[in-house]
């Protein structure tokens, strides 16, 4: 019965294995779709650093284009104050050179501001120019990294199913049968639990001091008087000698 029992012990270890595998598989679109969002609002993030930069350098290439255009119409403006003929004719020039020349000093004013704001994004921009340079690669190296783990889980769970279906056929029919029962009863798939400090380590309930002799000896199979779990404690000389 020992044996078996420890045949139960590395079934249980494996099942456990395997359904954890299995959800690493499962929850792998989830996972790639999330690391995708990730890198999404990183990128969006950089790419708004760059962008910052080239919108300030637009503004002020715009401003700078209405400051020469403001600057040819006041010379129109300057040579018809020059070559007025009446009153009328000059004032109207002397209206549109003062509004002109306060035009050309607002977008002066409004250059060196966006140049300000050019050297600000250039700096932030500088700051960032390593993470901007390995955006994409360290993305690529992301998904290789994922894709690799996902075909080492996938390789580990074909590995531990074939063990499985080793220890399971070895197993005698009824007691198959009943690691099938509790484990598919069992919310988590635990069928063997491992007493720890004098409790079940599943359901943690204290067991008699009876009991953990009966399980100690290990000539029959003892189930948790509250989770009905088959209890045992490690013995790695029997796993070694199994497994």
């Amino acid at each position: 019965m020992k044996a078996e029992l420890a045949k139960l012990i590395i079934l249980q270890k494996t099942d456990t294995h395997l359904r954890i595998l299995k959800e690493e598989i499962e929850s792998a679109e989830e996972r790639r779709a999330s690391l995708e969002n990730e890198f999404e609002q990183h990128a969006f993030q950089v790419r708004e650093i760059q962008n910052n930069l080239e919108t300030a350098k637009n503004a002020r290439i715009d401003l700078e284009r209405q400051a020469e255009e403001a600057k040819i119409h006041l010379e129109r403006a300057d040579r018809n104050l020059k070559s007025a003929q009446n009153q009328k004719e000059y004032e109207a020039a002397m209206r549109e050179l003062d509004s002109l020349q306060k035009q050309i000093s607002t977008l002066e004013t409004q250059i060196l501001e966006k140049m300000n704001e050019v050297e600000a994004a250039e700096k932030v921009v500088e700051e960032h120019a390593e993470e901007i340079a390995s955006l994409d690669s360290d993305h690529q190296a992301s998904i290789a990294k994922f894709e690799e783990e996902l075909q080492v889980a996938r390789q580990e769970f074909e590995k531990e199913s074939a063990k499985r279906e080793e220890v399971f056929v070895t197993l005698p029919e009824n007691l198959a049968s009943i690691y099938d029962r509790f484990a598919k009863r069992s919310s988590d798939g635990i069928a063997v639990s491992e007493v720890k400090g004098g409790a079940c380590s599943e359901c943690f309930i204290s067991l008699r001091p009876q009991i953990l002799v009966e399980i100690k000896k290990g000539d029959r199979i003892i189930t948790c008087e509250s989770c009905q779990r088959i209890l045992y404690f490690e013995i790695q000389e029997s796993l070694e000698a199994i497994g």
